[in-house]
């Protein structure tokens, strides 16, 4: 009978060679995300963690907050709390802001045609669809820069694949003029919904603006709680909220940046959560 495989013996080794070349590390868990903040820091109660150099509000030693988990050191990432991540983890991550590189991640056959076409040559690993191309020198992660192109670096993590070919050279200016016009921040500003006015003079059907707090506070929660299939789950609370007040024109853009910003406390992309978004808008009708 085959037996599990024992992730840590795994994945544990590889991380510890990675911290030891002063490139942060963290575990993914299936589906290739991260684990979610433990719930002290649960909805960024804690006050998060500005950045990889200085903890900030936050000193939790737990796997928590995403990209900025990443570290290099030996002792946090074996000891106990991390050990429980690693028993369940799929991958080994890293951020590349945190080790002044950046990466551009090729999705496909054409846009490796378009980098091999347009930008200087350096370390190359291959992914499950298509490239990762690394370079020297941090700068704004940005999602689709171009068809099948994202831009990995500060304030994100990617997958370790492996050491792949070449060597790695000078971030060239044509990747920073790629992301130029796109937010610097991983994440997104949050959507205006347009949805139509009900009758009756266009007021908010609901009885209180605490109703409405209510709910969202409890789809943050829902959210937040998500221990496996946090894309379902994401989809299907952003379903619910629409479902509920997409149509009475209630909802602010501070009530969708609550929902988007408990999302990716739990992994998910700006890109996802837009997807997720926009999905149930269409399936509303909205």
């Amino acid at each position: 009978m085959t037996q599990p495989t024992d992730t840590r013996r795994e994945h544990l080794p590889t991380a510890l060679a990675l911290a030891a070349s002063s490139l942060p590390v963290l575990p993914l868990r299936a589906g290739k995300v991260p684990f979610g903040n433990c719930r002290t820091c649960a909805d960024n109660a804690c006050g998060g963690r500005p950045n990889m150099k200085t903890a900030g509000p936050c000193a939790c030693p737990d796997v928590c907050h995403a990209w900025a988990a990443a570290t290099t050191d030996a002792d946090v990432i074996s000891s106990g709390l991390w050990e429980r991540a690693w028993v369940r983890a799929s991958a080994v991550a890293y951020h590349p802001g945190g080790a002044d590189l950046t990466v551009v991640d090729l999705d496909n056959a054409d846009a490796i045609m378009w980098a091999r076409e347009h930008l200087p040559t350096t370390q190359i690993m291959p992914t499950t669809r298509g490239e990762h191309w690394i370079y020297l020198g941090a700068m704004g992660s940005a999602n689709a820069v171009r068809p099948g192109v994202d831009i990995k670096s500060t304030m994100a993590y990617a997958r370790w694949r492996g050491h792949g070919t070449g060597t790695p050279t000078a971030l060239p200016d044509a990747v920073r003029t790629l992301a130029a016009t796109k937010p610097v921040a991983a994440r997104p500003a949050p959507q205006t919904i347009a949805v139509p006015a009900p009758a009756g003079g266009g007021g908010c059907r609901h009885r209180t603006p605490a109703f409405l707090e209510r709910g969202i506070a409890m789809a943050e929660q829902r959210i937040t709680d998500a221990h496996s299939g946090v894309h379902n789950t994401v989809y299907r609370t952003f379903l619910a909220v629409l479902s509920t007040h997409g149509r009475c024109g209630c909802l602010t853009e501070t009530h969708i940046g609550r929902l988007f910003t408990a999302a990716q406390a739990k992994g998910e992309s700006p890109r996802h959560c837009t997807d997720a978004w926009t999905n149930a808008r269409t399936r509303l009708g909205l």
